[in-house]
């Protein structure tokens, strides 16, 4: 049977086997990994959406709509990865949980901004709302591996 005549778990499995195996990463963490960019996406989709609205609708400045979007994704972002990626979690004080996510994200903001702002007006000039969608996306592209990387390493540290 050849990969695309496999169900799609074990098209999954084998990928994921392959992944393990080139990288020397544990499939749990593979999983996880997979399940966060997921929850990113869904973040993606808010973060696109508040931005357009409020550029678009409301006629607000570029960094203004992207603060509101990007923290109406961290929201989001938050709720599933508790609820989903990290469920074993759920256990410990929301509080602390919460307080360590949205300062990793108060980074992750920082970079999101200078990236999307910057390529907005040197890169993606006179694109319009392609230009500013395009800079949005390669803002969120490199957050993404900030945010993984130093949400599981001291927000979800305690996850074996």
């Amino acid at each position: 049977m050849s990969a695309p005549d496999l169900p799609e778990k074990d098209r999954m499995t084998t990928l994921l086997s392959a992944i393990q195996s080139a990288t020397g990463v544990r499939r749990v963490e593979l999983v996880r990994f997979v399940k966060f960019a997921v929850v990113g996406a869904i973040g993606a989709v808010v973060d696109f959406s508040i931005l357009n609205l409020g550029i678009q609708a409301f006629g607000l400045a570029k960094w203004l709509a992207n603060t509101f979007s990007f923290t109406a994704a961290v929201a989001s972002n938050f709720t599933w990865n508790r609820l989903w990626t990290y469920p074993e979690t759920r256990g410990e004080p929301l509080g602390r949980q919460a307080g360590q996510f949205f300062l990793v994200n108060l980074v992750g903001y920082v970079i999101n901004q200078a990236v999307f702002l910057s390529l907005d007006r040197y890169v993606f000039t006179d694109w319009g709302a392609w230009g500013y969608n395009l800079a949005k996306a390669l803002a969120i592209g490199v957050v993404l591996f900030w945010n993984f990387g130093v949400n599981r390493v001291w927000t979800y540290r305690n996850v074996r």
